[in-house]
């Protein structure tokens, strides 16, 4: 059996979605040019390019509420956002959007209204 690390499973799980579909995109803080906090993102810059491995500002509000919003245009476009905060503990600054913005979208449209969003935080 083939042993790697959490990071390394998390790096070829993003890299085979993204292959899948050219909609899976990524944003977060250092995660297109420097890798990443834990490295999870390593090369997925290199191989899909600065359109679908973003960097963001320092600011866990923006770049998640972009990724929900993301997702809630994918019943038109059909996006797929991951969006990798550095550490858990800054959830909380993105709170509003995730329980305000992404939760409750599905219940106010009477389920007709997915949000597929990924918010990946170690």
């Amino acid at each position: 059996m083939r042993r790697i690390t959490f990071a390394e499973a998390l790096n070829e799980a993003l890299r085979e979605e993204m292959r899948r579909d050219p909609l899976v995109f990524c944003l977060g803080e250092d995660i297109a040019i420097f890798d990443g906090s834990f490295t999870v993102t390593r090369g997925l810059l290199a191989e899909f390019g600065p359109g679908r491995v973003i960097d963001t500002p320092i600011s866990e509000t923006s770049y998640v509420g972009a990724a929900i919003g993301a997702a809630i245009g994918a019943a038109i476009a059909g996006t797929r956002p991951v969006a990798e905060l550095q550490f858990f503990d800054f959830i909380t600054l993105a709170m509003d959007q995730i329980v305000n913005l992404g939760a409750k979208i599905r219940y106010m449209s009477g389920g007709q209204v997915k949000v597929p969003a990924v918010i990946r935080a170690p």
